[in-house]
């Protein structure tokens, strides 16, 4: 499938933006004008960056237009992530696994950020304050106002929201422990992980166990759990011979902070019987 990136400055006045990249690309208007709805396409102008989705924009001398074209990237369907709460200054979602947790440089179809923003018809701000991996699904919350963003970031920054987590990991942990902390370093930085078990399953060799992280680390469950030897089931990049046709076995269930807008404490969760 076709990939390519493509940095032009504008170097006339009046020019439409799918004219200009339909000429640059050789692809055919309807092809950019897809490109261009799915976030693939940036304009950069007197310093300011931003993602470029109106077609008929009309560029102006020295803009700088950045094109980053996936033909595979751009073809896949997105999945439908669920509003769980909306609180007006931040809401709370439940993102599927497979769900990018933000765009990238090559489009922003497939993130929840997107989807959040299409949900409120570009009406309101969105802005990310943490990530969950692609492969994983669970809850997320996305703030509204910069205000927000600032003041949950902060949150998490602070250790001062817990994260709770289902995983469903390879062998009998209860050999290792029945509850533990892992605290081995990832990538040179301090790495906290807690766990507990709740059930053994014989038949498939595998333990369901419950999880809090006190950090945020890339990976840092994944990475965890592979470090001592019970790597999650199904992950596609940590354990050997860990296949599972139904995806990576871990789900981000809850989370529990103080709201600072609502002034209490606040629970937001799902379903934790998800396996």
């Amino acid at each position: 499938m076709k990939s390519f990136v493509i940095k032009e400055e504008v170097r006339s006045e009046g020019i439409k933006a799918v004219d200009f990249l339909s000429e640059k690309s050789g692809l055919s208007k309807s092809k950019v004008k897809d490109a261009m709805n799915k976030g693939a396409v940036w304009l950069i102008r007197k310093g300011r960056v931003k993602r470029l989705r109106r077609a008929k924009a009309v560029l102006e001398r020295g803009d700088r237009i950045e094109f980053y074209y996936s033909e595979k990237i751009l073809s896949e369907i997105p999945q439908n992530a669920r509003c769980l709460k909306d609180l007006i200054h931040y809401s709370v979602w439940f993102k599927p696994a497979g769900m990018l947790s933000q765009g990238t440089k090559y489009g922003d179809h497939l993130s929840l950020l997107r989807q959040v923003e299409l949900f409120y018809e570009s009406k309101r701000e969105v802005y990310p304050v943490h990530r969950l991996d692609r492969e994983v699904a669970g809850v997320m919350m996305v703030a509204h106002t910069k205000e927000a963003a600032a003041a949950l970031s902060e949150l998490f920054k602070k250790r001062m929201i817990t994260k709770e987590y289902r995983a469903q990991v390879k062998g009998n942990i209860l050999k290792y422990a029945k509850k533990g902390k892992i605290d081995m370093p990832i990538d040179g930085r301090e790495a906290v992980t807690e766990f507990e078990t709740i059930f053994y399953d014989p038949a498939t060799d595998t333990s369901m166990i419950r999880i809090i992280t006190r950090t945020g680390r890339l990976h840092q469950i994944r990475r965890h759990m592979d470090m001592i030897g019970y790597p999650v089931v199904g992950d596609p990049r940590y354990g050997k011979d860990n296949k599972n046709r139904s995806g990576i076995r871990l789900v981000a269930t809850s989370l529990k902070f103080h709201c600072p807008f609502q002034k209490k404490d606040v629970e937001f969760s799902i379903d934790k019987k998800w396996l």
